[in-house]
């Protein structure tokens, strides 16, 4: 459900949450994540649980998009989504992870974007955790380099959370250095969500893939 809290002029965060198992662990750190987010004028924030959004498996083609500037894509679902993600200035994936990499519920989510460029120039930043000693840093890494090709904008420091299931008492961390963290992160975000929002509204280059289509088709039609 989304739950969103209103700041005057505040940069629309989506906090998106990674997981949807019936026993997750997520459900320790997002009320967290969400309440020191949303202290900071600088954040409106929007928590999007993937558990209220029944994506289908991706399988978008051009003929299940129908108009690339307006599409209908293969399910109303979908559409909503895109135009969900779309309203957001910088995003927060909260992520476990799941042999060495990102859970497919969430890996689907984003490739659900690819067509209507809705993560394009904007920037993410990631909390990963286990229940071992890994602390989803191997997750958070597959996460950034999938965030780079959706054309996001990822954050160098991140919030790492091993042994989960320990490390919160009370809806807090018991580590002050998780909040440290958070705290840094929180600021980059800020700053970055600033930068580029004002990028944006200055203008933008057609994504590469639009570009490279349009450059191809007028050397071979010369």
């Amino acid at each position: 459900m989304a739950n969103k809290t209103k700041h005057p002029t505040a940069t629309n965060l989506q906090i998106i949450v990674g997981s949807t198992r019936e026993t997750r662990n997520i459900d320790l750190i997002v009320p967290w994540v969400a309440k020191r987010a949303a202290q900071r004028e600088a954040f409106a924030v929007e928590v999007l649980d993937l558990r209220d959004w029944e994506l289908p498996l991706f399988a978008e083609h051009m003929g299940t998009l129908g108009d690339i500037n307006d599409p209908t894509y293969s399910a109303p679902v979908v559409k909503q989504w895109n135009a969900k993600i779309a309203a957001g200035d910088a995003y927060l994936f909260i992520t476990p992870e799941y042999t060495h990499s990102i859970p497919a519920v969430l890996k689907n989510a984003i490739d659900s974007v690819f067509a209507s460029f809705a993560f394009r120039n904007k920037p993410a930043a990631f909390v990963g955790y286990s229940v071992g000693i890994a602390a989803g840093t191997r997750a958070v890494e597959h996460l950034a380099s999938i965030a780079i090709e959706a054309e996001l904008i990822p954050l160098r420091n991140t919030v790492l959370i091993a042994k989960v299931q320990q490390s919160f008492a009370h809806g807090e961390p018991v580590d002050p250095e998780t909040e440290v963290a958070l705290d840094i992160m929180l600021d980059d975000l800020a700053w970055w969500a600033e930068v580029l929002k004002q990028a944006r509204a200055g203008g933008e280059l057609p994504p590469a893939s639009v570009r490279r289509r349009l450059a191809t088709a007028k050397r071979t039609n010369g």
